[in-house]
């Protein structure tokens, strides 16, 4: 059970982590009608700017700097390129993001070279945040930090999961996040000119609004927000070149799933594909173990035996796809997209 519990958060910090990632993404497209095929490179500058920065100011600094380092220089991609090609159409557009993912990648690899570089979780921020033990004949309880020794220690025989620190913060920080965002877009003065901007264009730059630089503040925020994930999930995981490559996939199903420019969307398919994700690799059950275990006549020559082994856990990269597939099928907006395009 104490297994069940920490799997559970590691599953909804590892969404909340996918959320703080596919908002930017939702957000620009929300918005501008532009997919960002270049949003995960942002990420990837998110992480190398912090290890730089960490290395002489310190993480928390790091955590401030380098996300605005990131959406000033989306804003500055928006201003000078994307804007320029945005009059020929949404191809113009994927193709000017494309190339810059390219063009981040072989930057990076020519600065840091393309071997992982050493970015950690600063030591404030190691080690366990509380531990679940199953003491015999009492049950399930709560033990703050690493727990006790006499009942975690290898003698006491009891079972005991530790929940890391750096996995609450990373949850922390992106419902701080959502937070956040959410007043921004709703509760401001900044929030209402951006949504009459999207819905109103014209009428808003008649009140004397600049449109525009509304829009570039849009893109530059939320690649800021990718550039924030990248602080938080380049030293929890691994920061290396590839690094964008390995959730640029992901990021579109979520965005897809949840629905094209809506970010409680975007949240709750987060969510769902971070608990499919964590619970899936730790199932070995296969449609044949589950057939022989109910006493079906299965033969283990039949050709079809070999797929029927597979398990939850081989299947556990492919599910996200997967769920992508059913949502297009039975739901082409999405979970709760409404967006007409």
């Amino acid at each position: 059970m104490e297994t069940f519990f920490v799997f559970f958060l590691n599953g909804i910090s590892y969404g909340l982590l996918l959320f703080m990632l596919s908002s930017g993404l939702t957000l620009i497209f929300s918005m501008m009608g532009v997919l960002n095929f270049a949003h995960t490179s942002f990420y990837m500058m998110g992480a190398y700017f912090a290890y730089a920065l960490a290395g002489t100011l310190g993480f928390f600094p790091a955590l401030i700097i380098a996300p605005l380092l990131v959406g000033v220089l989306g804003a500055a991609f928006e201003r000078y390129s994307l804007r320029k090609v945005h009059v020929y159409g949404h191809v113009p557009e994927l193709l000017v993001t494309f190339g810059l993912s390219y063009v981040v990648l072989e930057v990076v690899r020519l600065v840091w070279g393309p071997a992982n570089v050493d970015y950690r979780v600063p030591e404030s921020l190691s080690g366990p945040l509380f531990t679940l033990a199953n003491i015999k004949g009492q049950g399930l309880s709560w033990l703050a930090g690493a727990g006790d020794a006499a009942i975690c220690g290898p003698a006491a025989g009891n079972s005991c999961t530790q929940f890391p620190i750096y996995r609450g913060f990373m949850a922390l920080v992106a419902l701080f996040m959502l937070g956040s965002l959410w007043l921004l877009l709703t509760r401001t003065r900044i929030g209402l000119i951006i949504q009459a901007a999207l819905t109103h264009p014209d009428t808003t730059q008649a009140l004397g609004h600049n449109v525009p630089r509304v829009m570039m503040g849009v893109f530059g925020g939320g690649c800021a927000l990718a550039g924030l994930a990248g602080v938080i999930g380049g030293n929890a995981f691994v920061t290396e070149p590839n690094m964008a490559a390995s959730v640029g996939a992901i990021i579109f199903v979520v965005v897809v799933v949840g629905g094209m420019g809506s970010l409680a969307g975007a949240f709750l398919a987060s969510l769902l594909i971070g608990l499919i994700q964590t619970f899936a690799v730790v199932i070995d059950v296969s449609a044949a173990s589950v057939m022989q275990s109910l006493g079906s006549p299965v033969s283990f020559e039949h050709w079809a035996y070999p797929l029927l082994k597979i398990t939850v856990s081989q299947m556990a990269p492919i599910l996200p796809y997967l769920l992508l597939v059913l949502i297009l099928i039975f739901r082409p907006k999405g979970l709760l997209g409404t967006r007409e395009e």
